[in-house]
């Protein structure tokens, strides 16, 4: 069965346009659902070609201060992993980008692999990105993701080794998730020079599309990195825009950072 992959469609359009794609991150529940919802919309009305909701984690290991406070906000108020079903299906039903999840493994490995995929697939989702679950213990999400047809988003890094990196290649599908930088997340002035070397070698090892993130807070560092990669990822910068202004604020840093003029 041949699987059709909405987020490297959402990708390769961009590329058709001469530009990177733009992957906007917020976390699900944040400022509420519905609020989520509307910031995610505003995105995608802004030029956010793929969008990425994350579950609130209570151990968030690789997140930055703004995106942990966002998430501990979700936590606190009551968000249920469930809930992030309700948010892509709010999403979808109002906005064509392509919509992923992003999450530990853990949530998933409670609900059941193979129900979460089933019910990300119905609520319109196109697959998950897993930054702490590595592609040989991924056996059992690798065969849910073909039965339903998703993506699935593997993370390499400066780190990674050759061997790691053919591998973590060969067992994505959508795009590999390239980190430019060692450490937490979050907005910085300059983009690390690893990125683009995490590119090449993500390339080289087979990879159609590697998309850059963790860093990236501005017009510039878009421009910069869609030099040299199929797709910017955005996601500390964004969260604040929400937590500071709302969706209209949302709306507006998406604009500049994909070069569209605000949409009303």
């Amino acid at each position: 069965m041949s699987i059709v992959s909405k987020s490297a469609a959402a990708i390769a359009a961009a590329r058709a346009e001469g530009r990177p794609a733009l992957i906007c991150y917020l976390p699900a529940g944040f400022p509420d659902v519905q609020g989520t919802i509307d910031a995610a919309v505003a995105m995608a009305e802004n030029g956010a070609d793929i969008i990425e909701v994350g579950i609130p984690y209570s151990d968030p290991v690789m997140d930055g201060s703004v995106i942990q406070a966002a998430t501990v906000q979700a936590l606190e108020q009551g968000f249920k992993v469930s809930q992030v079903f309700d948010v892509i299906k709010g999403i979808t039903a109002r906005c064509s980008a392509t919509v992923m999840v992003m999450t530990y493994w853990n949530p998933v490995l409670r609900m059941g692999v193979d129900e979460f995929s089933r019910r990300l697939a119905e609520a319109g989702g196109a697959g998950l990105i897993t930054p702490d679950l590595v592609p040989d213990e991924a056996a059992e999400w690798i065969e849910a993701s073909d039965r339903y047809g998703l993506d699935r988003v593997f993370l390499v890094a400066p780190s990674s080794t050759e061997a790691r990196m053919k591998a973590t290649v060969a067992a994505s599908r959508g795009f590999v998730y390239c980190v430019s930088i060692m450490g937490v997340t979050g907005a910085r002035d300059t983009v690390s020079d690893a990125a683009a070397a995490v590119v090449a070698a993500a390339h080289a090892a087979g990879a159609e599309n590697a998309c850059v993130g963790l860093g990236v807070s501005a017009r510039k560092h878009v421009e910069e990195i869609g030099a040299y990669s199929d797709g910017v990822i955005v996601g500390t910068a964004l969260v604040a825009a929400l937590r500071d202004g709302g969706s209209e604020a949302v709306g507006r840093l998406t604009a500049e950072l994909s070069g569209k003029s605000v949409s009303a």
